[in-house]
């Protein structure tokens, strides 16, 4: 396909030769950058769904039904990210990659910074749970297209007895963008009064957010857009290709990669927004001291995320993900009792669910990209992603808190537990069919 962007030439920019060779730690650099700021809006929303919306936009309900028709609002994004990523891909090919960038990371920073200007219920009435509604919409189909194809490229170029530790580098966002995230919300409610943060003070986190993503788009642009990596894009096979013919040709592929981080995903949400929720609703524990503990707890999973890397490397991905699957299943028997059993209780069911949760999501991501035919990769890496997240994150935070209102918080742990099997399941099913090929 011929491409729209003007030559290096026609510039007047320098001509870079083919043998010019860009490190792993260049790559590295913008795959942080990128999944920061991301995961900073997500759990800005996140953390709001459960201190903000409830009592802004569902005041005419009790605070536990508030919080649920809140985290149904917030498993729109992740029913949109598919089909975000079937039109970006389509700008992807006809403009190519830094013109999609642009538009989906614009798209997602002003849905994040709309949110910011929503009236509250008692001004607007249902049309300001429809706009929230609309503006949730908006941001996941925008992470569609923040798809970049950095994180495949890293581990293409990652040394062979080194992918393990290049496969956890992208995963280091979350955990990052959880902090400062926990830490930002955390300020605003101990500086603020009650009326104050639920008028206006819970609305900065998303412009900072917003501001976040632009910095964020002109640091990826900056690596993607050049001609080393471009150079880099197509030897390695990570162009755009359709979205219809990915499915139809690779379709084992993509469900078998869908289910096979689930146990990790499962968790995300188990020890992100479910216990923020749970612990609000139902204990005495103030939101800042939890926001507090969440960020001690996301610091333990900054470690076992870099863990992760080098225990990939010395015993295999899919061992570390079936053992992991395993402790998420046995953790998913107890854990969640805890939550109920005061401050220590919520310090170690974090500290050990963060924990598990570097471990396993620190390798989560392309366990089976390899799978894929090399000019599918690109393109069906970031579509099993959003099927990944759509399954197995998108309704954890509603589906732990019903289970845990009528069954106990023991019930929790059985959303827990179908994640570890499915995990179990797509491992066993890969390795057959890498053995019968």
């Amino acid at each position: 396909m011929t491409s729209t962007t003007p030559t290096r030439e026609a510039l007047g920019l320098p001509i870079f030769k083919e043998h010019h060779q860009v490190s792993p730690a260049e790559i590295a650099i913008g795959v942080i950058i990128g999944r920061t700021s991301e995961f900073f809006d997500f759990f800005v929303y996140a953390i709001a769904s459960v201190l903000v919306f409830p009592q802004l936009f569902f005041p005419f309900v009790d605070a536990l039904t508030g919080t649920l028709w809140s985290f149904a609002i917030f498993s729109l994004a992740f029913i949109a990210r598919p089909f975000g990523s079937l039109v970006f891909m389509a700008i992807d090919r006809a403009y190519g990659r830094g013109t999609k960038l642009t538009i989906a990371l614009f798209m997602l920073g002003g849905s994040t910074a709309a949110i910011a200007f929503l009236p509250s219920y008692a001004d607007a009435g249902t049309t300001s749970i429809w706009l929230l509604a609309l503006l949730r919409l908006g941001q996941g189909f925008a992470l569609g297209g923040t798809w970049d194809g950095l994180a495949s490229l890293l581990a293409l170029n990652a040394p062979e007895d080194k992918r393990g530790w290049y496969a956890m580098i992208p995963q280091l966002g979350a955990p990052f963008g959880l902090i400062v995230a926990s830490l930002l919300f955390a300020f605003m409610v101990t500086s603020l009064s009650a009326a104050d943060f639920l008028d206006w003070g819970w609305r900065y986190p998303f412009f900072v957010a917003f501001a976040i993503n632009v910095v964020a788009l002109f640091a990826r642009l900056r690596i993607v857009v050049t001609a080393e990596f471009e150079h880099l894009f197509r030897t390695r096979d990570l162009q755009p290709v359709s979205v219809s013919s990915t499915i139809r040709t690779e379709w084992r592929t993509i469900v078998i990669g869908a289910f096979a981080p689930l146990a990790s995903f499962a968790l995300f949400h188990m020890v992100t927004v479910f216990p923020l929720s749970w612990v609000y609703l139902f204990t005495r524990e103030t939101p800042t001291s939890f926001l507090l503990i969440e960020v001690v707890a996301a610091a333990f999973g900054v470690v076992a995320v870099v863990a992760s890397g080098r225990l990939a490397d010395a015993f295999g991905r899919r061992r570390l993900l079936g053992a992991c699957a395993v402790g998420i299943a046995v953790f998913s028997g107890f854990a969640p009792q805890l939550l109920d059993a005061g401050t220590v209780g919520e310090i170690v069911f974090m500290v050990v669910g963060f924990v598990l949760l570097g471990l396993a999501f620190g390798q989560s991501s392309g366990v089976v990209a390899s799978g894929f035919a090399t000019e599918h990769r690109y393109t069906g890496s970031a579509f099993t992603s959003d099927l990944s997240w759509l399954l197995g994150a998108g309704f954890a935070p509603l589906a732990a808190l019903l289970l845990s209102v009528n069954f106990g918080l023991i019930a929790s742990g059985a959303y827990l537990l179908s994640g570890a099997l499915a995990t179990l399941i797509a491992l066993w099913l890969n390795t057959e069919l890498a053995g019968r090929k």
